[in-house]
């Protein structure tokens, strides 16, 4: 199955830490939704979502990984399927014109007061900078405001995986 990731899955170390057999198929985009950090998560920190606009001028862009369904079980458990996200069959266009369908998460659980942990940011635009995504959509990822994590070890794991060994 194709999976649309958006978020922190964007950065290939990120997801194939989680799902390693995850194979890339494409840069894809999303119309009439927008990024936006403003999902709560148990960490209480702000997490990505794509936000519904219904504006078709609006984007989020992101990268089609093809998994197995087993796969999508445990990123289902990565990604608190029920308890804060849920799916949904994401009607997508490839970089080069083609229509995809994938599925994706989407936020149900919404705190606007909340900013991602720096490490979270990172994630996101490394892997908005690893697929070469629209300059101007990386730079609105640059300019989001993040805060230090109170867990100043979970950073440092976090930030491990861009490591050199």
């Amino acid at each position: 199955m194709y999976y649309f990731a958006y978020g922190s899955n964007l950065s290939t170390k990120r997801l194939l830490q989680r799902i390693p057999s995850a194979c890339f198929v494409t840069v894809a985009q999303l119309s009439a939704h927008q990024l936006r950090f403003h999902k709560r998560s148990k960490d209480r920190s702000a997490k990505c979502d794509i936000h519904e606009t219904g504006d078709p001028e609006d984007r989020v862009y992101g990268v089609v990984f093809e998994i197995s369904d087993a796969d999508k079980r445990i990123l289902d458990g990565y990604e608190g399927l029920g308890h804060g996200y849920e799916e949904k069959w994401a009607a997508l266009v490839t970089s080069s014109g083609k229509e995809i369908t994938a599925v994706t998460y989407f936020a149900t659980l919404i705190d606007e007061t909340l900013q991602p942990y720096h490490w979270y940011k990172q994630h996101v635009l490394r892997g908005a900078l690893e697929y070469g995504l629209p300059e101007r959509y990386v730079l609105t990822i640059r300019n989001t405001p993040s805060i230090d994590d109170p867990d100043p070890q979970r950073h440092i794991r976090e930030m491990e995986i861009y490591s050199d060994p």
